[in-house]
Parts: C-alpha cells; sequence; structure tokens
C-alpha cells in the first residue's frame, strides 16, 4: 500500500525515511527480504512536511512521543487537512482514547492503533476504540490492519490496554525481587527464562526496549491502579542513572522457586483482573503474549499448565500482601481449567459469520478447534433468523492447514488413531458445510494452505481477497490431502490442474485460482465482506462440476491428466519447450513418492464415482500414508531443512 510519512519539518523527514532504508537493508541481509523487494518498499514511501499532503489517506497513525498537548495539536491538524471519510488513529501506549479524542469536531473517527515494538517487525497491534469511536470505523480500522498482515486484538479504552497491563507489572516485579533482596539481577532473570520459557529475562528486555519506558509505563498504571503497579524505587534510581541494568553474574537456582512464585503470582493477577474489568478476553489476553511478546504461551494458558487453584494462590498472595481483592475471574474458576474459544460466531442482520481465531497460529486446525467449529456451525445452521453462513479467518490470513504437531506428536507416540479420529471429525464438519440448505461462503484473505483450502473448498463458494493465495503443500510434507482435497478439487477444476494442484504444491494467488474455477470471484478486500454477502443472496451450491480449462492451462491440465504418477516423479514426460511445466514436473520430484502415487489414484479413481465415495477412499488410505517414514519425514523436517524422501 502507498504510504505517506509526515512531519514537521524536512529534516525529520529525511531522517525517518533514513531510518526506514536502514531497517529494510537489514532485512535484506537476514534474507527477509530480496532487494528487489525492498527496494518496490521503499518506493511505496513518501516523505513530506506538507500535510496538505494527506487529503487522500484513508488511515492516519499519529505515532509522537507521549505528550498528550502536544498529540492533541497533531490530531487538530490531521482534522483539518484529512478527508471526512479518513479513520485518525493514535499509536499512543499512555493516554485513554476517549482523552485525547477531547477537542476533536468528528471523535467518531477516532481509534487507538497500539503498534508493538518492533512495529517493523512485531504482528501484534491493540485496536482500542473510545467512548465516541464509531462500530464503523473500528471495524475499518480491525480490517486495515489485517490487511497489512497485523494480528490485531480487541482492548477496552483504559489504562495500559492489555498487553502492558500485565506486562509492566511483570517486569516492575522482578525488580522488587532484586530490590527486596530476594536475589540479584543474573539469577531473577534465568529464573524467569526457565519459569516463562522465553528468550529473554525481563531486565535485559528493558535494556533492549528502554528502562525508561517501563517506569514511564508502571508510573501511569500507578497512577490509575495503585502502589502494586507504581514504579519500584530501585527502577527509578536505574533511569536517574541513565544506564542499563548490569546482566552479568551466575544463577542462585536455589532462590528460582521464591522468583517463580513472585513472577506468576503477579502475572495471573493482572491478568486475571483485567478480564474482571472487561479491558480483554481470555483469548486475546493470551494471543498478545504469544504475538506481541513472543512467549510461547499466554497467562491463562499458564495458569492452565500449573494448575488454576495454584494460580488462585499465587495471584492471592500478590493481592493479600497490596490489599486487593482476588479477582472473579480465579476466584469463581475453582480448579477448572480455562477453556478457550477458538472460534466467534457473530449474527448480523441474518447472517452468521463464524471466525477461526487462532491468529498467532494462522488458524491452524486441531481438534479444538474442528470440534468448536461444527458445534457453532450446528448452531446457526438450526437457527431460523440465519439465512447464510460466512466462514472466515483471523488475522492476517484464512486457514494454514491442520496443526503440523499434532500429527508428529502421534506418529512418535504411535496413535494414529487419533489422526483417524481427528480426520473423520473433519469430514463431518466439511460434509455439514456442503450439505447445509443455507449458503455456506468461504471469506478467503491472505494464506488458505492444505486443510484450509479444502475447508473452504466445502464451502458453497469461495470470495477471495485480490492477495489470497492457496496451495496443497501435502506431498512435499510426505502425505496426501485428506480433507477432501483430492476430491472437491477435480470437482471443480477437473482431474487434471487437480493434480497439478496436489502432486506440484504449487502457490496460486487468487487471480490464477479464479481463471482455472478453484475459487468463485476476487475482490479487493475493502470489497470482500460486501461480495460475501452478494454471495448469500445467491444461494447454496449443492453440486460442482468442472468447467471448460482455460486455453493458458490446457497443456498442464492435459499431462498431469494422462501421465502416470511414476513418470512424473521419474521426470520422463515431454514437456516440449514449455518453461512452466517443465518446472512443474520438476516439483513432483522432489516430493514424497508414496504420497504422489496415492494422490494420483484418488484423484483419477475418484472423480469415477460419487463424491462421497471419493471422500470414503481418502480416509480408507489415512492410516497407510501416516504409517510411511516419509511422512514422519516430511512433517517433522517442516520449516527446519528440506526432507530426505526414501519412497517408504
Amino acid at each position: 500500500y502507498p504510504v505517506i510519512l509526515v512531519d514537521i519539518d524536512d529534516g525529520k523527514v529525511a531522517r525517518g525515511m533514513e531510518i526506514i532504508a536502514t531497517t529494510l537493508k537489514e532485512g535484506v541481509e537476514r534474507r527477509i527480504f530480496r532487494p528487489e523487494q525492498a527496494e518496490q518498499i521503499q518506493s511505496r514511501i513518501t516523505g513530506t512536511s506538507d500535510w496538505s499532503d494527506l487529503a487522500d489517506v484513508d488511515l492516519a497513525v499519529e505515532a509522537v512521543f507521549e505528550d498528550e498537548s502536544v498529540k492533541k495539536k497533531v490530531f487538530a491538524r490531521l482534522e483539518e487537512h484529512c478527508s471526512p471519510e479518513a479513520i485518525l488513529a493514535t499509536n499512543t501506549s499512555s493516554f485513554l482514547v476517549t482523552e485525547l479524542a477531547e477537542g476533536m469536531e468528528h471523535p467518531e473517527r477516532f481509534v487507538g492503533l497500539h503498534y508493538f515494538y518492533h512495529p517493523a517487525k512485531n504482528r501484534l497491534v491493540e485496536v482500542i476504540p473510545g467512548q465516541a469511536t464509531s462500530d464503523d470505523v473500528t471495524q475499518r480500522a480491525w480490517s486495515l490492519q489485517e490487511q497489512i498482515g497485523k494480528t490485531p486484538i480487541a482492548s477496552a479504552d483504559a489504562s495500559g490496554f492489555v498487553v502492558n497491563r500485565y506486562f509492566v507489572p511483570w517486569l516492575n516485579e522482578a525488580v522488587r525481587l532484586m530490590e527486596e533482596g530476594v536475589a540479584d539481577i543474573p539469577t531473577i532473570e534465568a529464573a524467569a527464562i526457565k519459569t516463562f520459557r522465553v528468550g529473554m529475562g525481563p531486565f535485559q528486555l528493558m535494556n533492549v526496549t528502554g528502562v525508561q519506558i517501563a517506569m514511564h509505563a508502571a508510573e501511569t498504571l500507578g497512577e490509575k491502579f495503585g502502589p502494586f503497579y507504581a514504579p519500584t524505587k530501585a527502577l527509578c534510581d536505574q533511569v536517574a542513572l541513565g544506564e542499563n541494568w548490569e546482566l552479568e553474574g551466575s544463577p542462585d537456582e536455589s532462590k528460582f522457586a521464591a522468583i517463580e512464585e513472585r513472577m506468576l503470582g503477579a502475572i495471573c493477577y493482572v491478568a486475571a483482573q483485567l478480564v474482571d474489568e472487561k479491558v480483554s478476553t481470555i483469548e486475546d489476553t493470551d494471543i498478545g503474549a504469544r504475538v506481541g511478546l513472543r512467549w510461547p504461551i499466554g497467562p491463562f494458558q499458564l495458569m492452565n499448565r500449573i494448575g488454576v487453584s495454584k494460580a488462585a494462590g499465587l495471584a492471592g498472595k500478590i493481592a493479600a500482601k497490596w490489599d486487593l481483592a482476588l479477582p472473579k475471574t480465579l476466584s469463581a474458576q475453582g480448579d477448572t481449567p480455562f477453556t478457550f474459544q477458538l472460534v466467534k460466531s457473530e449474527v448480523r442482520d441474518g447472517v452468521a459469520t463464524l471466525t477461526l481465531n487462532r491468529p498467532d497460529a494462522m488458524n491452524a486446525l486441531n481438534e479444538d478447534l474442528v470440534g468448536q467449529l461444527h458445534d457453532a456451525f450446528r448452531k446457526v445452521a438450526g437457527d431460523d433468523s440465519v439465512r447464510g453462513i460466512v466462514i472466515a479467518g483471523a488475522g492476517k490470513g484464512f486457514i494454514a492447514g491442520a496443526d503440523i504437531r499434532f500429527f508428529v506428536k502421534n506418529i512418535k507416540a504411535k496413535t494414529l488413531d487419533r489422526i483417524v479420529t481427528f480426520t473423520q471429525a473433519g469430514h463431518d464438519l466439511l460434509n455439514d458445510f456442503a450439505a447445509c440448505p443455507k449458503p455456506v461462503i468461504a471469506r478467503m484473505h491472505g494464506l488458505a494452505l492444505g486443510g484450509g483450502l479444502e475447508l473452504a473448498l466445502a464451502c458453497h463458494k469461495i470470495i477471495a481477497s485480490e492477495k489470497a493465495m492457496m496451495a496443497f503443500p501435502e506431498t512435499g510434507i510426505g502425505i496426501c490431502p485428506g480433507l477432501g482435497g483430492t476430491q472437491r478439487s477435480a470437482r471443480r477444476v477437473g482431474t487434471g490442474l487437480a493434480s497439478w494442484l496436489v502432486l506440484t504444491g504449487q502457490m496460486v494467488p487468487a487471480s490464477k485460482a479464479a481463471a482455472i474455477g478453484l475459487v468463485d470471484r476476487v475482490v479487493p478486500h475493502g470489497d470482500l465482506d460486501e461480495a460475501v454477502l452478494a454471495a448469500i443472496e445467491e444461494g447454496p451450491v449443492h453440486e460442482r462440476t468442472p468447467g471448460a480449462v482455460p486455453d493458458k492451462f490446457a497443456a498442464t491440465a492435459a499431462l498431469f491428466d494422462q501421465a502416470t504418477a511414476d513418470d512424473l516423479l521419474a521426470g520422463s514426460v515431454d514437456t516440449g519447450d514449455d518453461e512452466s511445466l517443465a518446472k512443474a514436473v520438476k516439483k513432483v520430484g522432489t516430493k514424497a513418492p508414496v504420497a504422489v502415487r496415492l494422490s494420483v489414484k484418488m484423484i483419477r479413481e475418484g472423480a469415477k464415482g460419487s463424491l462421497s465415495d471419493g471422500l470414503a477412499m481418502e480416509l480408507a488410505h489415512l492410516l497407510e500414508i501416516f504409517s510411511t517414514a516419509d511422512a514422519y519425514e516430511g512433517l517433522s523436517t517442516l520449516g527446519r531443512k528440506r526432507p530426505e524422501f526414501k519412497g517408504c
């Protein structure tokens, strides 16, 4: 997207552009971007000190230093120069959105968008509506964050919002432990890293992000919530020294238990308190930790791990020390583990939207998610007030397939029956999608991989954003599509192109997917919801037959429809002088041989019979493919190295 960087003078603009260029250069050096990609990104950014250049922007985000009067002056200038339709946002971490909106002519278009450090690298953004913010502006701001690849979470307009509300007390409690002489810094660092399974401890994190920033954040929280949140004297003294914390030294493991108790107690207390106050949900609280802080699990998952009654006890000690009440979120839970809502269900004007809510895992399908999605689907499908159902994904993508860790764990444990049960549950869900008398529409944005694409294909129509990408990567990780991918794809695009998709694992952009009939419509992201509603009005689709293969894909379809699996694996097919076709065949040679042979068999034999028979065939071959050495090799090496398939 085109971006305008505006500042008060040309010198500061030049400095900002220089910082961006440096960040992109680092990205190239770390192989995050290719040089040409970095150049393209830089070319989309325009620097200016002329605020009239903002006349046509859709979103303006203020990111000046934390001074309320300066921020309000910026908002006044933005209202003067931006169009009435533009969303105005603040990146504040210290002030309430409602307070910053005071004096604005149109506070209904003002919202908080709190990006996390480093915003060019960190996907988390808290979306904070003020008291006057309109629902439309909140929704548009949320959608824009997903469009640019961010993971938004919702926060009420309360001091600290969601993540800083518990993260800053976590930092502060670490300093308090040092101040009270419970342990020294190296010991507290090591204990925190072990307890929370994180890469950096609290003191190193403060050194990286700024000790002064931690103190100011604690001051803001202390003013609102009391002495427990206020910065310790040692933290203030360190800021006065103007130095980072000294981290060197050997940890004393005998003190780990006392540190763990206090650090866990602080996190459990604050996380439960902010849920009590309806600042956030347990789901978004945990997503904030996993995405924004890069913690492996969030506060409520931590409570489940150590036991909820133990968590309540640790939080109770913190509460008693500071004369605070134990949050009801903990006191009412007893010893029952917290249950996480992985599917959001919303009904508006007769249309139910079921949103898969595992954005930090790209909404990967696991047992809990499939079960919750089926329950939610049954409920809205049986609701007479619902006339159509939308399946969507939270965050930057649709669904990145099934949870690979689940497969690896059960192969290692020799519990393949759990994989079969999970896959059968997936088939039951997708069959209900397909048979529903109400239109079921897949709202696809970002990535749709493997099981995610299979889920979309079970819907009556797929409406994709122009930036959507999709693929069947299974044969490249030693397995076959198992949720109808070999069957429903062939009934949309024909057996030749279905074979090409499954055997190559080719990533297909939305425009190409629409050209071959894999998706029904492609629109700009901003038009996605409108197009989905239009598809609902068109009614359900219960039968699919492939249309004519476009001329551009005729050679590919013919070759993959006629060649044997062994010839494709060996590359002994005639591709003529068609370079793209030769590359496609070469890709097949890198896939797992057993998976390729089985996929070809299921696509071709399945197309001769009914869909139900074809789906049953996929399930019948499930144990066979997951029992291969290649399945474990492909799944267990994913993201680490290229698999070495043996053909067995």
